[in-house]
């Protein structure tokens, strides 16, 4: 098994633990479950830079990325930093992340906040609503073609934007529906880790242009975004880049700032 499938597995474990405590209706119930969402797609088409800045702990390829941070501190420096929208992990086992992590970002910033997680049920998508994100993932590795539909229809129906990631093109070949807004390129291969941006580039030509196009994974650098821009893309998730560093709003500004200047 690959480290994908491994975190299929745990999840699905996971997920079956957290219905049986939590009902779909105290979801619904929640504060935030009928807040008016912050459209991440929309923002990207109007940003020049295009800046999806990521709040990450660690990962399976990295192990340790920085446990030091404040949630709190690293929203409202992405937000100050005038990024697009801010992802969050929410995956404990892997990511050390939480849906702890959303409340308090969207408590500390009026970001469109992307719940990073790997969805494998219709009730991760009413917890992300009832926690506060605004966008959801998919990715399309570990989803039939008929689950993007039933996942991504219910993401809209609940005014939620929906990225779908994939891989390769077989991946993008399935996945291509109306009820998605955006898809997103990962240049790491999640078998081997390996990490290309000629991933994005090969896929850029195959994704419709009703679609916003998001490069994800490698990109560490203003000159890897001049890039992939010509590619078509308007999106550009950032994540260990800013969160190995003591001050990621900080890094995070820098980085824009550099980005604007070239």
């Amino acid at each position: 098994m690959n480290i994908l499938d491994k975190i299929v597995v745990d999840k699905r474990k996971e997920v079956n633990l957290r219905k049986s405590l939590i009902p779909v209706s105290q979801l619904e119930q929640s504060i935030l479950f009928n807040r008016a969402t912050i459209s991440l797609t929309s923002n990207l088409r109007n940003s020049k830079s295009g800046i999806i800045a990521e709040h990450k702990r660690r990962s399976p390829s990295k192990s340790v990325i920085n446990y030091s941070l404040n949630v709190q501190d690293v929203a409202s420096g992405y937000e100050n930093a005038g990024v697009c929208g801010m992802s969050i992990l929410t995956d404990g086992k892997y990511f050390g992340g939480s849906l702890d992590d959303l409340l308090v970002a969207r408590a500390s910033a009026s970001l469109p906040l992307l719940r990073k997680e790997f969805i494998i049920d219709e009730y991760q998508i009413l917890e992300a609503k009832a926690y506060g994100a605004d966008v959801i993932l998919l990715i399309a590795a570990i989803l039939t073609k008929a689950e993007i539909k039933l996942f991504s229809e219910l993401a809209k129906s609940l005014n939620l934007d929906v990225l779908l990631e994939v891989h390769n093109e077989e991946e993008l070949h399935k996945s291509i529906m109306p009820s998605l807004d955006m898809l997103g390129v990962n240049n790491r291969n999640l078998k081997t880790f390996e990490v290309s941006l000629d991933t994005s580039k090969q896929l850029s030509q195959l994704i419709p242009d009703d679609f916003v196009k998001i490069s994800e994974s490698g990109i560490s650098t203003v000159e890897a975004i001049k890039e992939l821009q010509p590619y078509g893309f308007k999106g550009f998730l950032i994540g260990e880049n800013f969160m190995k560093t003591d001050n990621p709003g900080e890094s995070a500004t820098i980085f824009i700032k550099d980005l604007a200047g070239l």
